[in-house]
């Protein structure tokens, strides 16, 4: 079972829902593909905080992730699956042929012992890394490339796939996790199946402590602050705060955000659904 329901034997059991964890294989990462990661708090270079309610949080190391799967015609066998901080879905440690070891995002299905391969003469299974040429269509896809050569860029998260609909020219046509039908390059890699964790979604923290220990700091809303510190602020008793916005006023809802001159839009075919 993937997730499972904890006893209340403590108020922050009572409505936890949590991982299980059972695919995860070892929680000690490779050394020699970890470094240390610094915490921000939200600031930028010059100290401003420029993303509020960050800051805090256990100490993590960051794990070097093959977004590139370049080692081409090389097979390479699946050592350890383990759980990442740093994402949602769950990494897998393999280990090629020449004895090389890297992390990849682990697909859904994926585990020790199974061999994966990438580039021209990969087989359409799970964990393969394939150009979308080579790919039979409708075959769910994730860790997608925008541009050749780039890494993975679209679907990484827990539990998301794209799907291959067609091929037009030189471009692959790609249903996105978000509805989104857009074309790729068709010498861009992707690889097959969906990403491991699907489940993520349905966990239930329990408690406002756990927030705290993944980074995230209270969030105050808008209609509770006055109007010196937030458009929404202020009124009479419990007032309505008039049209969703940010606090520096930008429009929540219904203003449009993307850059019109951004030279991808042109390669998408249907916008997602609102």
């Amino acid at each position: 079972m993937p997730i499972k329901k904890y006893s209340p034997v403590t108020p922050g059991t009572r409505f936890r829902v949590g991982n299980s964890y059972s695919e995860i294989t070892t929680d000690k990462p490779e050394k020699s593909l970890t470094v240390g990661l610094k915490k921000s708090g939200g600031r930028n270079h010059s100290g401003k905080m420029t993303m509020r309610n960050r800051g805090g949080g256990h100490k993590r190391k960051y794990r070097i992730i093959d977004f590139k799967r370049n080692k081409d015609s090389m097979t390479a066998t699946v050592k350890t699956i383990e759980y990442d901080p740093n994402r949602t879905a769950y990494i897998a440690l393999v280990e090629y042929s020449d004895n090389e070891k890297r992390y990849i995002i682990a697909p859904n299905g994926l585990s020790v012992g199974d061999t994966i391969m990438s580039g021209k003469g990969a087989t359409p299974d799970v964990g393969n890394a394939l150009f979308l040429a080579d790919i039979p269509l409708g075959a769910s896809i994730h860790s997608i490339e925008m541009r050749p050569g780039q890494g993975a860029a679209i679907a990484r998260s827990a539990g998301t796939y794209a799907t291959l609909m067609s091929r037009e020219g030189k471009y692959a046509v790609i249903k996105m996790p978000s509805s989104e039908v857009r074309r790729i390059l068709l010498t861009c890699k992707a690889v097959i199946g969906t990403t491991s964790n699907p489940d993520h979604g349905l966990q239930v923290l329990g408690k406002a402590g756990r927030k705290r220990w993944l980074g995230r700091r209270p969030r105050v809303r808008g209609v509770a602050m006055n109007p010196v510190d937030h458009p929404m602020g202020g009124g009479e008793g419990r007032a309505s705060g008039g049209h969703p916005r940010s606090r520096t006023g930008v429009m929540a809802k219904g203003q449009k955000t993307r850059n019109v001159n951004k030279q991808s839009s042109k390669l998408i075919i249907t916008r997602r659904k609102k």
